[in-house]
């Protein structure tokens, strides 16, 4: 877990996610809309992915209703300013609810 936590600390925005997601890649388009740079961990090329994506499970990436189309329980695991925002759906609410711009500018993610 601390690895992960480490991990998520290393950039304004960290996503973890798997090459086989379409969820995550949608989620990494979204945030690089608006001018964020995320760093991307692929848990299934990363040499440690599985023991990170076991962390991940602990640190409370469940399985959500994305898992019908076909996605992952523990990706995307989103990183915002050194905290485990959540997932695909804490991050759509975000961006629906228009805080997610906001999140992004008090992480320094992005300027405006």
């Amino acid at each position: 877990m601390d690895m992960v936590m480490k991990l998520g600390a290393t950039n304004a925005v960290v996503i973890f996610t798997k090459s086989s997601c379409c969820i995550s890649h949608s989620i990494e388009t979204l945030i690089r809309s608006f001018g964020a740079n995320p760093t991307i961990y692929e848990l299934d090329t990363h040499p440690n992915g599985k023991q990170m994506e076991k962390a991940l499970i602990e640190l409370g990436c469940q399985p959500s209703a994305l898992m019908e189309l076909g996605c992952h329980p523990s990706v995307p695991a989103i990183f915002i300013g050194k905290e485990l925002v959540g997932g695909a759906n804490e991050i759509m609410s975000l961006n629906v609810r228009g805080k997610l711009k906001q999140l992004l500018i008090r992480a320094n993610a992005i300027w405006v």
